[in-house]
């Protein structure tokens, strides 16, 4: 049994201290694969070709403001190990009254908490599937590099936090989409990139 230990275990928040994450903005989004592994596809000639779980990981994410009325997407990508977007929260939802208790199901923590936990059953229900129906058929196949890696992985897809920067102003908002757009091209640069 592992016990506590303050020292060991102590997580520091990156979150910006004091600021309501729920409340009306731009906000730029990274999150990484469980050890920066090569989950979601590759690079070819500068753009991003999506695998199974890579398809999974866009689709659950253009899910987001069906769920959600008070979101709207504007740039993102899926990388091979990481993610990056823009959400924007266009309306603060919830009991704005001071002192009373505000659930924290709208917050961009929230957001990203649900799209993780969401891509994450669905890629284990994709393999679990894809096993299934391979056993069935009596073909002799090998997983590919990525499906092993998740088994390895014990299905944790994605890192345990996320990196978010609160957009102020035109200028680092065209900035940050532009660097969303062109991250495919520049991949070998990125500091995301691995050999």
């Amino acid at each position: 049994m592992h016990h506590y230990n303050p020292e060991k275990h102590h997580r520091r928040s990156i979150r910006l201290q004091g600021y309501d994450y729920s409340r009306e903005g731009l906000y730029f989004i990274t999150i990484c694969c469980q050890d920066r592994a090569y989950l979601f596809g590759e690079i070819a000639e500068g753009e991003m070709i999506l695998n199974s779980y890579g398809e999974i990981a866009e689709s659950e994410w253009r899910r987001t403001n069906e769920i959600r009325d008070n979101v709207e997407l504007h740039e993102f990508v899926v990388m091979p190990n990481h993610f990056h977007s823009i959400i924007e929260i266009k309306f603060q939802k919830g009991n704005n009254e001071i002192g009373k208790f505000q659930s924290p199901s709208q917050t961009i923590g929230a957001i990203i908490r649900g799209f993780k936990i969401a891509t994450i059953k669905k890629i284990k229900d994709f393999i679990l599937i894809s096993d299934k129906e391979n056993m069935s058929t009596g073909e002799l196949q090998f997983a590919p590099t990525p499906t092993e890696k998740i088994k390895e992985l014990d299905f944790k897809i994605w890192q345990r936090n996320y990196y978010e920067h609160i957009i102020r102003n035109d200028q680092s908002y065209e900035r940050i989409s532009d660097y969303i757009r062109d991250n495919p091209k520049r991949w070998n640069k990125d500091k995301f990139y691995k050999i």
